[in-house]
């Protein structure tokens, strides 16, 4: 008798194409464009909307308000440690949506191909959507591919947009902050933009830094049912935990006081940020997020985001403050205090 397969860590085969790259054509709306969504893509987002291949979608969701959220992925390069520009960009939209409160039902997918690129590499970004959408329990509704000529885009650029339903009486705005409130980050910072920089500037460490990236909307889930006081979500992406947090100040009129003892940073992530001269407050996560909640529901809320996979070295990381309105300060190992600001420009282009 056969020994049984182990299927684990196969991943699912490239299907026969005419061609090995991306060509003009794929994009043209002729028979090659239709041989790229019936074997390329079809597959991947199997669902009753898309298979129509009508210029839309039509959506039944539950009544209550509506979340809609859009982002462009330029991330280089396009495969990193820990995830791809395919995952990124369906973890980066379910979470911009799942912020809001709402739970994300449904994404669109467009793309942007170079020609030239091997389609083995288009086929394995889709694979990894296709993984991260299931997992996060959107479905990818309609789309929308164009080819642009060699050097005119660099291999693959994506958008995604979202929608979500907010459930009744969820209401978060960066605008509600009070002082006493509480900031919890659900973990380590830094891992998302580190991982792919070590790999862009060639660094290497004993272990290898890995991207956070993940979808965050079963983890807002938590908090919402331990706090239902929360206040605000965010997601620090793009300027990090310190941009994100100057703009809550800002939006409150309200101080805020970190502590950076309480900021968990992992070592091969610390190593690389003091090798690249960066503060890790300043740069980009992609499976994190800062929640602001009541004094009342901080302790409920901690131990539920602890007790979820994304959330187990969740920290209180500090308060909310009447003090210097609209400024982040952050109390030192030292003792002493000091500003932080908002970033004056992009440290880390291309980031996501």
């Amino acid at each position: 008798m056969n020994d049984p397969v182990d299927f684990k860590g196969m991943s699912c085969p490239l299907p026969l194409m005419d061609h090995d790259t991306i060509q003009l054509a794929h994009g043209a709306g002729g028979l090659l464009s239709a041989d790229l969504i019936e074997k390329l893509i079809l597959p991947r987002f199997t669902c009753s909307e898309l298979e129509k291949l009508e210029d839309q979608a039509v959506l039944d969701l539950p009544p209550g308000r509506l979340a809609f959220s859009t982002d462009t992925f330029v991330v280089s390069p396009i495969f990193f440690p820990g995830g791809d520009i395919g995952d990124l960009a369906i973890n980066g939209t379910v979470n911009d949506v799942a912020m809001s409160g709402a739970k994300p039902a449904a994404l669109s997918a467009g793309f942007v191909l170079e020609e030239g690129f091997p389609l083995a590499d288009f086929h394995r970004v889709l694979c990894s959507m296709e993984t991260a959408a299931a997992k996060a329990g959107v479905r990818i509704v309609t789309g929308d591919t164009k080819v642009v000529g060699r050097g005119s885009c660099d291999k693959i650029f994506i958008n995604t947009s979202g929608v979500g339903v907010i459930p009744e009486g969820v209401r978060l705005s960066a605008g509600s902050l009070e002082p006493g409130d509480v900031i919890i980050l659900s973990g380590s910072l830094a891992d998302h933009g580190m991982a792919v920089m070590t790999v862009r500037e060639g660094l290497s460490f004993r272990t290898t830094v890995v991207s956070d990236t993940a979808a965050l909307n079963g983890l807002v889930d938590s908090i919402l049912a331990a706090g239902p006081g929360t206040r605000t979500l965010r997601d620090p992406t793009r300027g990090g935990a310190a941009t994100t947090l100057n703009e809550f100040a800002r939006a409150s009129r309200v101080g805020i006081k970190l502590i950076e003892s309480a900021l968990v940073v992992r070592d091969d992530v610390a190593g690389a940020c003091e090798i690249l001269g960066i503060d890790p407050l300043y740069v980009a996560n992609e499976g994190k997020l800062i929640a602001v909640v009541r004094s009342a529901e901080a302790e409920a809320v901690l131990a539920a985001m602890r007790a979820h996979e994304y959330g187990k070295d969740a920290a209180i990381i500090g308060r909310v403050v009447s003090d210097h309105p609209g400024r982040v300060t952050i109390q030192t190992g030292l003792g002493t205090e000091r500003i932080v600001d908002m970033p004056v420009g992009e440290q880390l282009p291309r980031i996501c």
